[in-house]
């Protein structure tokens, strides 16, 4: 009796791989888009990690490109670009070409503005003044801002500023767009903002302890208010403040 039971359980394990694991459906139906974010994501990500950073171009291309005669804007500016490219132009493609779905539906739009003005009113100070304390640790001073050269004066800030956004344009599209979007069918709103929590949490290892940390509560508050607004425009606003105004006070104050 016990010898036909296990052999009806390795049957019937057997057959449960056979067809959670077939490849016949991987692409097709609803777990098409799912199957395509879940698998460019750790492509894309490995890429921007290895390829997209100030560190690659200073290793690799700081001796024959240089932007507006200096290398340290140069390599501020590939770093923000690749993050414009990699993780907000190319997933933009995928969901217009690939998925033939409209970038409003992945928070690409102003949304519940209401709503997000009250958040933004409410959480922009907190933000700010969240990032003082930090400015004066050594482990971000040493890795902020990303541009060293950012504080020479106002107009080279704003410039650095300015330019900052595109990283952040790129980060909250990939994150709390692409991912969180669309993967929200398939998963769910909640296991969608973990998702995207998860992931985005383990590209900042390499940051500061502090920054890998706070990462999880922020990416937690920006997928819910994300969902909330049904905009990425919010989120991407307080992540771009909380950015420049540390910059401003390591370069300042």
């Amino acid at each position: 009796m016990a010898h036909g039971t296990k052999k009806e359980e390795k049957v019937k394990d057997t057959g449960r791989f056979e067809q959670s694991l077939s490849l016949s459906g991987l692409f097709s139906g609803d777990a098409r888009k799912p199957t395509i974010i879940l698998l460019l994501t750790p492509l894309i990500l490995t890429t921007f990690k290895y390829y997209g950073s100030k560190s690659f171009y200073l290793q690799e291309l700081s001796g024959r490109l240089v932007w507006f005669g200096s290398v340290e804007t140069t390599g501020a500016l590939y770093a923000f670009l690749s993050s414009f490219l990699l993780l907000g132009v190319i997933p933009a493609l995928i969901v217009k070409f690939v998925f033939h779905e409209s970038l409003a539906s992945y928070g690409v739009r102003v949304g519940d503005w209401a709503f997000g003005l009250k958040a933004l009113l409410i959480l922009t100070p907190i933000f700010i003044i969240a990032t003082y304390p930090s400015s004066k640790m050594l482990d971000f001073l040493a890795e902020y801002p990303l541009n060293k050269e950012a504080g020479v004066s106002a107009a080279t800030f704003l410039h650095h500023a300015l330019t900052y956004l595109l990283f952040y344009l790129g980060w909250e599209f990939f994150f709390r767009g692409f991912m969180q979007f669309g993967l929200r069918q398939s998963l769910g709103d909640w296991n969608a903002i973990l998702v995207q929590t998860a992931l985005s949490c383990i590209l900042h290892i390499g940051k500061p302890s502090g920054e890998i940390y706070s990462s999880i509560l922020g990416a937690l508050l920006w997928g819910i208010l994300v969902f909330r607004t049904r905009s990425i425009l919010y989120a991407l606003l307080l992540h771009w403040l909380l950015g420049v105004s540390l910059d401003f006070f390591i370069s300042f104050m």
